[in-house]
């Protein structure tokens, strides 16, 4: 058994396993390294840990290890990653739409996904929002139209998907600029 003070022990096992491309931590990836913890003990624990600046909280159940030089631009994404990881979860709506140019206007700090977990909206501080939309859609009926972006560490909606899910979903199609949507390939 370790004679490490419990925060000292959890310092060392977030260093060791902290790369700029596993920065992002679980409350599970962290009660893993202290199972012997009453619930409360352990809640203590990260509370005094994200004090001390260890970490920094994203979003209930989700930390930063702020010690690795993480990719700004894609925390949202790497986010929704892990909080559905359990989940089939692709970009889509306005988030796919802009960065294909379909629509002009960029999301700031918003991003949409389509997740066959439930619809949430779960807010991640100053870094943004992650938007959530429920989809029973099977992934072997989308393999045509997703394409995996290792960045994101995503799966992306092609332009004719993610208009097929804003219609779906009957959101705002005003800002889309058809031209760009007809113009032969």
């Amino acid at each position: 058994m370790s004679t490490l003070q419990p925060i000292k022990q959890l310092t060392n096992v977030i260093e060791s396993l902290a790369t700029d491309d596993h920065y992002l931590f679980t409350l599970s990836d962290l009660r893993a390294v202290h199972l012997t913890l009453s619930p409360g003990a352990f809640k203590v624990l990260i509370s005094r840990a994200e004090k001390a600046g260890l970490f920094r909280r994203v979003c209930r159940g989700l930390y930063l290890y702020p010690k690795v030089k993480y990719p700004q631009g894609l925390l949202l994404f790497h986010a929704a990653a892990r909080l559905r990881a359990d989940e089939f979860n692709y970009i889509s709506f306005e988030t796919a739409l802009s960065d294909s140019g379909v629509i002009s206007q960029v999301p700031i700090n918003w991003i949409t996904l389509m997740s066959t977990g439930r619809s949430n909206v779960i807010r991640c501080g100053d870094w943004g929002t992650i938007e959530f939309v429920h989809t029973s859609q099977k992934p072997e009926d989308l393999k045509d139209q997703l394409e995996y972006d290792a960045r994101c560490h995503l799966w992306r909606a092609s332009v004719a998907l993610a208009l097929r899910d804003m219609k779906a979903a009957r959101r705002n199609l005003d800002l889309i600029d058809w031209g760009v949507v007809n113009e032969p390939v």
